[in-house]
């Protein structure tokens, strides 16, 4: 598709509706607003474009819908799919000015925000009131509200509170026009029409661009325990997880991480307080969550007695602030530390959690074929799997020519055990190629052609999904 350049006169045009202090154009600028947390791509917007209201967004996009500029919308650049590059370069719009929570409904448990509003902080400033806000991200400290509506955002937690689309009433979205509409109503059920809030959940901002959103809230659990639970065998650990909701147990979180994670996360934080045994392949961590800390304790034991069964060594139980944090500062600093160990190529998966031995199981013998070794971690609760496949001493031309291979590999098993190629960080510009493995081209019409309804010119974050 063909789009135009920004001209002299279109930077004129943009300085009245916003202002020039609230237009980029140094490089610098420009290059740090054409990154993220993907790899190590980089896409420079010609432009980059601070508004502060609704309807000052309204104007732009009517401005680059009449010029055929393409448009790219930017949270906290915390993506890892490449869902907010400017591939197409033109004009990219930060929402970072829109950081304002506007109302705590505490009587219809519901809180209206902006959309740049950082997730942790939406979730301190619910739970002063008792409410809780479940979805985690394990970037909750930089990431905004708005990129967990656009991602269908999850987290640890997911495994008994849901994802975002869990969560979202309403939406106010501007489309690509710049006409402004609100996709539902604030309320629990709605069978009026199309659902067109959950539609907008999870586009990537590929058919609108959020700037409000009405979130439901429950009440706030009380109390938590937390156990980390060593296995001397992967594939037993992943067979533990289905056999423990099998036992009448729902966790608020059951994370999984493999060995080698384990020893790079400790090494990063320079942590040896936790020394593994040498046998020891893989780790549960699980919280369970509650008003009830005996009925807490009871669900501990109970998940003691079933993990027991499949080779686990002695149980770390986690009941004060310090010990949970630690745990959790572990687990949430996995995606840095092997980063920073070595460069990375994604296939992060979803399956059926009782399909988590046989994924894998999978994953080594395709590792094994391709000589390239790999990290495993992520929500098995609900059997959603961040494989991190390791380039470390391979050669340049080895890693380039042949991971591509590794995670068609890795996606069609996915497809053969009825699971997915993504279970919360998007499809993006990196994982767009593989759309085709769990997708027919009858599928991916359907949706192409919502995106034309939606976006006739095909201006709104080009070159994504598909």
């Amino acid at each position: 598709m063909s789009y135009n350049s920004i001209s002299k006169q279109h930077i004129q045009q943009l300085e009245q509706i916003v202002g020039k202090k609230q237009i980029y154009l140094s490089e610098d600028k420009l290059e740090k607003y054409g990154q993220d947390r993907t790899e190590n791509l980089l896409f420079v917007p010609e432009v980059v474009v601070l508004p502060d209201n609704v309807r000052q967004i309204s104007l732009i996009m009517r401005f680059c819908y009449e010029n055929n500029i393409p448009v790219t919308t930017r949270g906290g650049g915390t993506g890892l799919a490449g869902g907010a590059l400017p591939v197409c370069g033109g004009l990219l719009i930060s929402m970072e000015r829109f950081d304002k929570i506007i109302e705590i409904d505490e009587c219809n448990l519901q809180v209206t925000t902006e959309v740049a509003v950082i997730t942790e902080i939406l979730q301190m400033a619910v739970r002063e009131k008792g409410l809780y806000f479940p979805p985690d991200p394990a970037s909750s400290g930089c990431c905004f509200i708005g990129g967990n509506i656009a991602t269908n955002a999850g987290g640890p937690r997911a495994v008994k509170y849901g994802v975002v689309k869990d969560y979202v009433l309403n939406l106010e979205v501007v489309l690509s026009n710049g006409d402004v509409i609100w996709t539902g109503a604030n309320t629990l059920k709605n069978a009026t029409g199309y659902n067109l809030t959950q539609l907008m959940v999870g586009s990537e901002g590929t058919l609108g661009i959020i700037t409000k959103a009405v979130l439901k809230l429950i009440p706030y659990p009380t109390h938590s325990l937390l156990m980390l639970v060593p296995f001397y065998s992967s594939y037993r650990a992943a067979e533990a997880v289905a056999a423990i909701f099998k036992g009448g147990i729902t966790p608020s979180c059951l994370e999984y991480i493999d060995r080698r994670a384990i020893d790079i996360t400790l090494d990063y934080l320079q942590d040896y307080s936790l020394q593994p045994d040498d046998k020891v392949q893989a780790h549960l961590i699980l919280e369970v969550d509650g008003g009830h800390l005996e009925k807490l304790y009871h669900d501990c034991e109970r998940i003691q007695e079933v993990v027991e069964g499949y080779e686990c060594g002695e149980i770390l139980f986690a009941d004060d602030t310090p010990s949970k944090e630690k745990l959790w500062k572990i687990r949430n600093n996995i995606s840095q530390a092997v980063k920073l160990y070595s460069d990375v190529k994604k296939a992060d998966a979803v399956v059926p959690r009782g399909e988590l031995p046989k994924l894998f199981k999978g994953i080594h013998h395709i590792c094994s074929q391709f000589g390239v070794n790999c990290v495993s971690f992520g929500h098995a609760g609900d059997g959603n799997i961040h494989i991190s496949l390791l380039k470390e001493k391979l050669s340049d031309e080895y890693w380039d020519k042949e991971i591509d291979s590794v995670i068609y590999a890795i996606f069609n098993l996915v497809k053969t055990l009825k699971g997915t190629i993504s279970g919360e960080h998007g499809i993006g510009f990196v994982k767009k190629k593989y759309m085709g493995i769990v997708f027919s081209e009858i599928e991916l019409n359907l949706m192409r052609d919502i995106k034309k309804t939606f976006d006739p010119k095909g201006i709104l974050n080009p070159q994504k999904m598909f």
